[in-house]
């Protein structure tokens, strides 16, 4: 095998390939990454068997087609330190030499055939989603997922997807995010309500497709999940174990207060009012009402503050603690030129954020101290 590359354009695909490969394991050839050359494409691939992608790349001349298995530490330092615009890779089977103008190196190698397969995208049913919509809907809901809970099901997203929608859903148990949007069905697929994809999958699907795409391929399988954009191919297990009936979650909004909030000034707020905040006492007030919001925090070293925002609510006060890092997660991914609905009742009802692209945030009270 040997080929001529762009070196920026291989140090891209392998570093996104490189958060895939596995770091601690019993088999070593998981500790590569792939590179295969055809007439075709030239595609690199890494998997820790849970977890699968491939990555179309440009800017490759194949001068003989091949696979070579290429160390993630070894080589991904020579293509983030080396000056060269073009590197050629070139392999025999038994090493591999990495040139370019100024630099040259030699490494050992594996044979790739080992390699565990990584297969393309070969569904016949799948759904179209628009891939900004997607990469929005995991940013807003992937923070919500708790991978330290003994509770498997809440360390992923939800995915659901109807004829013409997706619904993604976010939850640690004490918050819950969900996003819909837009989609469609190719040839009836569609999804049971316990199709949850990793956290660790959906940031990987975040960073591999890029803002200018327009649809991704969506399919799920009775295990598993792979989607497809304009160079990349993820595979995916599904967490196991039945997610929460989170729609259960969402208390009557009808009889709550609806007040409108600038997000960025609601952020700022939050921020400051938790600056004495700690582990131990980590809630803050919130209380609504007379035409502002004010919030005070009490640190554990008897530390306190008191932060008031001006908010178009003139009634009765509204009093509820909640944690500030589950309201400033939510604001973070926000544009902070935005508006917010934020819904109260009292002290012991959950906190209702709405936005108006059909992005909604559930926040439970903490116990007042």
């Amino acid at each position: 095998m040997k080929v001529v590359c762009e070196r920026e354009k291989l140090l891209q695909a392998f570093q996104i390939a490189a958060g895939v490969a596995s770091t601690r394991t019993p088999k070593p050839i998981l500790e590569n990454i792939k590179l295969e050359a055809t007439a075709d494409a030239t595609t690199v691939m890494a998997t820790d068997l849970e977890i699968g992608i491939r990555i179309d790349v440009a800017g490759i001349e194949v001068e003989a087609g091949g696979s070579v298995v290429l160390p993630i530490k070894r080589v991904g330092g020579i293509l983030r330190e080396s000056s060269d615009e073009k590197l050629t890779i070139e392999s025999d089977g038994t090493k591999t030499l990495i040139h370019g103008d100024r630099s040259e190196f030699q490494l050992p190698t594996q044979n790739p055939d080992e390699f565990p397969p990584v297969p393309p995208f070969a569904e016949q049913a799948y759904h179209e989603v628009p891939a900004r919509l997607f990469r929005e809907m995991v940013r807003r809901t992937v923070f919500s997922t708790d991978t330290e809970s003994s509770h498997y099901a809440l360390g992923g997203v939800l995915v659901e997807l109807t004829a013409d929608k997706i619904i993604g859903v976010g939850t640690d148990g004490r918050r819950l995010a969900v996003q819909e949007g837009p989609a469609e069905s190719v040839n009836d697929h569609k999804t049971d309500d316990s199709t949850v994809i990793p956290s660790k999958a959906v940031k990987l699907i975040e960073r591999a497709v890029v803002d200018n795409e327009e649809n991704l391929q969506l399919a799920v399988r009775e295990n598993n999940i792979v989607l497809r954009s304009r160079q990349t191919t993820i595979f995916s297990r599904l967490v196991e174990g039945r997610y929460p009936r989170w729609r259960d979650v969402f208390p009557d909004r009808s009889s709550m207060v609806k007040i409108e909030m600038n997000v960025g000034p609601f952020l700022t707020a939050v921020r400051q009012a938790a600056i004495v905040t700690s582990d131990d006492r980590r809630g803050i007030d919130f209380t609504f009402g007379d035409g502002q919001l004010v919030l005070v925090g009490h640190g554990a070293e008897m530390g306190e503050s008191q932060v008031e925002l001006p908010i178009a609510y003139d009634g009765e006060k509204i009093p509820v603690k909640l944690d500030p890092r589950y309201v400033a997660e939510f604001l973070q991914v926000l544009d902070s030129e935005g508006t917010i609905t934020v819904h109260v009742r009292d002290a012991q009802s959950a906190v209702v954020c709405d936005t108006g692209d059909n992005y909604s945030y559930v926040i439970m009270p903490l116990f007042r101290e």
